[in-house]
């Protein structure tokens, strides 16, 4: 057999299991690519060829982006934890930690950003929220 993915039976996995494990893949695939792609721009001297090859690392990293919120979409503790880790200041690993712990409350996770959510001393702070309102106002006014 040419491709095997799964450690265990695929006969035996559930198709939701089969679609998460290549989703997994497809996300370890994009990532070796990403890698690929900057070790070749940093050795192209091309300016043209190296464009070119930068807008083709963006495209792979778009389809990292995608498999990464496919993959936390459909596993809530992920996503609780990587919401604790991913976009905010200070020490990656702390906040990693933190939000680990946060994540395996015995009463579940609980988004940091929503209401009514509570602060512990110590616990990264979710970043800004842009207005979703462009500033222009609104138009209901008119």
């Amino acid at each position: 057999m040419g491709f095997d993915q799964y450690h265990e039976p695929a006969g035996e996995l559930s198709a939701e299991t089969r679609t998460f494990a290549r989703m997994c893949a497809s996300l370890t695939e994009e990532a070796e690519a990403i890698g690929w792609y900057e070790q070749r721009i940093s050795l192209e001297p091309d300016p043209a060829a190296r464009a070119i090859l930068e807008d083709s690392m963006g495209e792979e990293f778009k389809h990292f982006s995608m498999d990464l919120e496919f993959l936390l979409r459909r596993k809530p503790k992920w996503r609780e934890t990587a919401r604790g880790v991913l976009f905010r200041d200070g020490d990656i690993v702390q906040n990693g930690e933190a939000a680990e712990t946060a994540a395996s409350a015995p009463d579940g996770p609980s988004a940091p950003d929503s209401p009514g959510a509570p602060e512990s001393p110590g616990a990264p702070t979710p970043p800004a929220r842009p207005d979703p309102s462009l500033g222009i106002g609104s138009l209901k006014e008119l």
